[in-house]
Order: structure tokens, then C-alpha cells, then sequence
């Protein structure tokens, strides 16, 4: 991918994927937005969006296989660790602490693949489990710019090829390793890696399991209680 970074900001849209993806040409296009009305997460939730907030989406032609698809949310996240200094909770959320200040979204269509990501940058009452990166507002440029620079972390890692993904470096950025966890709708063990394709590796009372997450809903840590 030797080709620019074409950038497109608007003041407000609803989704920014929805923009990316009917705006783009051959070139890699980000589309930025100061304010996005309709922005949607994994498995058809809302976004909320912060007072102020990162809302972006990356349009890539991508000639990879369709089964290597699936690291795609996990480069994302490691270019937005660089760009954030935030740690990952697999398979697409940023986090700081036990918060989570933002997350990815993928989308794909043959060849076309747009990748949404939103972060929050200020936001003085958060809902409940988020939270923001700034305690005061970083003013109107910074969503931009944050933008820019993860969307040009985000190619130069997908440039890398799918088997040269960052696996290692993701899995130390991973909070989720370590932990005991459930996942929908009755699963439950202790996440130990990340594999080559992109599957959170589980011990499991009944043996090693690999979780697809295409397939699995709702990663927890478990309660202590």
C-alpha cells in the first residue's frame, strides 16, 4: 500500500463508516467527525459519544485472505495503543485502568474493509464503566489529529502483511491474558494468548479452547465473589 492517506473531516455526521465507506476511491480515505450522531459498536450496540471524542473511520482496499480478516480489530488496536498510550482488552476494546476510554469496530465487503474507532477524549460524567483520556477538554483540533496519526499507525501495521501482525506485542498489551473469564452463554476459563489468527486462547476445566471473535458475544471478567 504505497498509495496516501486521503483524509475527509466533517462537523457532524451520523456514522462515520457509513461516509468512509460510500467516499472511498482506490486511496486509503479517513474520514473524521467533530460529532457523530449515529456512530454503532460490536454486536449492534450504540456508541455514546463523549463531550469530546476521537470519531473515525479507515476505508482500506485490503487483498488479504478472508480468513485474516479476523487480526484486522487486533492491528487497530495496537496502532491506537501507540497513539493513545492505552492498553487493549480483547478483542476490540481501549482501555485505561479497568475503564474503557474507547473502542473498534470492522466491517468488510470483499477487498473493502472500513474500520471505525471511537475514543474519549474528555468527558466530565461518564456512563458507568467509561472513561475518558483528558480530565480537561483538549480543544477542537485534537480529535483530528489523533485521528491522522492512528490512521497512519493503522496502515503502516497493515502494510506488515497478515502473518506479520504484531501477535507478541499485542499480547503484552493485552489486559485480558492473565484473567479469569466468561463469555456468553455459559463459557468460562483462564485466557492464556492470543493465537496467529487473531483467537483468545482459553484454559478451560475441559481442555484448551480458542474463541473466534466472529463467533463469541461478550467477554467478562469474571467476579471474585
Amino acid at each position: 500500500m504505497a498509495t496516501p492517506l486521503d483524509v475527509v473531516h466533517l462537523e457532524e455526521t451520523a456514522s462515520t463508516m457509513d461516509e468512509a465507506r460510500s467516499r472511498v476511491g482506490e486511496a486509503p480515505l479517513l474520514v473524521t467527525a467533530a460529532r457523530q450522531t449515529g456512530g454503532r459498536g460490536r454486536t449492534g450496540h450504540t456508541w455514546v459519544h463523549a463531550d469530546r471524542a476521537v470519531a473515525t473511520s479507515l476505508a482500506v482496499r485490503l487483498p488479504w485472505p478472508a480468513e485474516s480478516l479476523a487480526v484486522v480489530p487486533l492491528v487497530s488496536g495496537l496502532a491506537a495503543a501507540a497513539t493513545f498510550a492505552v492498553r487493549l482488552k480483547w478483542p476490540n476494546d481501549l482501555v485505561r485502568g479497568a475503564s474503557k476510554v474507547g473502542g473498534i469496530l470492522v466491517e468488510s465487503d470483499g477487498d473493502l474493509v472500513v474500520i471505525g474507532m471511537g475514543v474519549n477524549l474528555y468527558w466530565p460524567s461518564p456512563m458507568e464503566g467509561a472513561a475518558a483520556l483528558f480530565s480537561e477538554d483538549p480543544g477542537d483540533d485534537a480529535s483530528r489529529s489523533f485521528a491522522v496519526r492512528w490512521g497512519l499507525q493503522g496502515l503502516a501495521r497493515l502494510d506488515r502483511g497478515p502473518t506479520d501482525w504484531g501477535r507478541d506485542e499485542y499480547e503484552r498489551s493485552c489486559t485480558t491474558l492473565g484473567t479469569e473469564i466468561t463469555w456468553d452463554p455459559n463459557g468460562s476459563g483462564r485466557a492464556i494468548g492470543v493465537d496467529e489468527r487473531g483467537g483468545l486462547i482459553v484454559e478451560t476445566p475441559e481442555g484448551t479452547v480458542v474463541l473466534d471473535s466472529g463467533e463469541v458475544r461478550h467477554v467478562r471478567v469474571a467476579s471474585s465473589e
